[in-house]
């Protein structure tokens, strides 16, 4: 019956597929809209690959990235029969006050305005019913279709279909644990405590399951609505630069950042229009780095600030991006080829994101691995950089980061001295021991 189930879907898929073929429309978009009729999990599918631009063509990634993760509700009846289920208690236990009309609705879950006992507001994000057995079912036909496009078509391989559908599936097992975004969220919200750069809902652990999550329900001006944002007078080149520095502080000096900052997670506080402040929601996909992978960041941003193609180079060797076998001026050529087209023209117009995709295509020939960490790095850079400019396109990036990155690497030669003059009187010790052994 379950290979019977299977080929029906996969007539489903091939029909939906060569449907769109008969259109006169660019590949991308033919992809984009197959994507969106075959369902929830193929838009997941979609969204990953289009953070995939070491591999996928930027035809492709460029059309996929408007792919949206909204569905039909399921009956808010049954996502509070499916909280009372969860909590072990009635409802009116719990809530004063619980909205059958979701607020939103998405593949994954779907979120509910109510109200606790006690009078505050919040809203409650509810798995969607029999949603891991769906989950399951397609990843495994994913995987079936993934294998034969390897095996069938040579030219497909190096786009490596079986490890992208393994990456998706382990996204979107993380996204099914609640309890997993929950703790993401407190950690996020600790970590930007009274900042006046980012706000992050408070999670109620009472309430919180790991297919019920329960946080403080925020309000803002969406930040894709700029004509509103312009309406209450808020100073857009601030909050443009607010998105940057938001990234780099949760890159480096957190090492733990949001990596799903698309204009859907975001609101603004405009209580203070000359000083606005983010807010943000849906903690599901979150990235860290290991502190060398951070070092090693910095370096390369500011490497390329300073046009030192053989610094990035050397980078790139020593951290075990690309080979250690690579010839440092065969790929310091292949970088400078990249960068300094790019790096001619005002800093203004010229984008992080384009200069990375580019970066990544170059080592492509050198055998660079490609990093997990950094495709959800990549990911987010491209979000924020789209947003800063959507804001308030005279933005220059990369003014606006270096001087971020210096006081970052000042700071950290700063705490290399103060270690090693922590361990002198160790190292001291163990070397007057070694000369008295002699």
């Amino acid at each position: 019956m379950k290979y019977i189930q299977h080929f029906f879907r996969l007539i489903n898929i091939s029909y939906v597929l060569l449907k769109h073929k008969r259109k006169n429309l660019p590949r991308g978009q033919r992809l984009r809209q197959s994507l969106e009729e075959l369902g929830p999990i193929f838009v997941k599918f979609g969204q990953i690959l289009s953070t995939r631009i070491d591999i996928i063509p930027k035809d492709i990634t460029q059309e996929l990235v408007l792919l949206q993760d909204q569905v039909s509700p399921f009956p808010g009846e049954q996502a509070q029969a499916m909280v009372a289920k969860a909590l072990n208690q009635p409802i009116a236990a719990v809530f004063k006050e619980f909205n059958i009309t979701p607020l939103a609705s998405a593949s994954i879950a779907q979120v509910h305005a109510a109200t606790l006992i006690d009078g505050r507001d919040v809203v409650v994000k509810v798995l969607r019913p029999n949603i891991h057995k769906i989950i399951k079912r397609d990843i495994k036909l994913l995987q079936s279709i993934a294998g034969l496009l390897e095996k069938c078509l040579p030219t497909i391989r190096r786009f490596k279909p079986q490890a992208i559908v393994a990456e998706m599936h382990k996204t979107i097992i993380d996204e099914l644990d609640l309890l997993r975004e929950a703790a993401n969220c407190s950690q996020l919200r600790r970590n930007f405590a009274n900042s006046d750069l980012l706000y992050i809902p408070q999670v109620y652990w009472e309430a919180t399951k790991n297919n019920i999550l329960v946080m403080e329900r925020i309000y803002g001006t969406p930040i894709s609505n700029i004509k509103e944002l312009k309406k209450k007078k808020v100073n857009l080149k601030r909050l443009a630069e607010k998105a940057i520095e938001i990234f780099f502080t949760q890159v480096f000096r957190d090492c733990f950042f949001h990596a799903d900052m698309h204009p859907g997670n975001l609101l603004v506080d405009t209580s203070n229009p000359d000083n606005p402040k983010y807010i943000a929601v849906d903690f599901g996909i979150m990235g860290s780095l290991a502190p060398e992978d951070q070092r090693y960041l910095a370096e390369n941003f500011l490497a390329f600030f300073k046009r030192d193609y053989r610094k990035v180079a050397q980078l790139h060797i020593g951290s075990g991006w690309v080979p250690a076998d690579t010839r440092v001026d065969e790929f310091e050529s292949a970088v400078r080829c990249v960068c300094e087209p790019i790096l001619e023209r005002p800093l203004k117009d010229i984008s992080f994101a384009d200069t990375l995709m580019r970066l990544l295509q170059a080592a492509k020939r050198f055998n660079m691995n490609i990093q997990p960490q950094l495709i959800l790095l990549q990911k987010t850079l491209i979000s924020i950089e789209s947003l800063s400019r959507a804001l308030y396109p005279e933005l220059d990036i990369w003014n606006t980061s270096q001087p971020f990155l210096e006081k970052w690497m000042r700071k950290q030669a700063c705490q290399n001295v103060s270690n090693w003059l922590e361990r002198l009187p160790e190292i001291l010790q163990l070397l007057y021991k070694s000369l008295q052994m002699r």
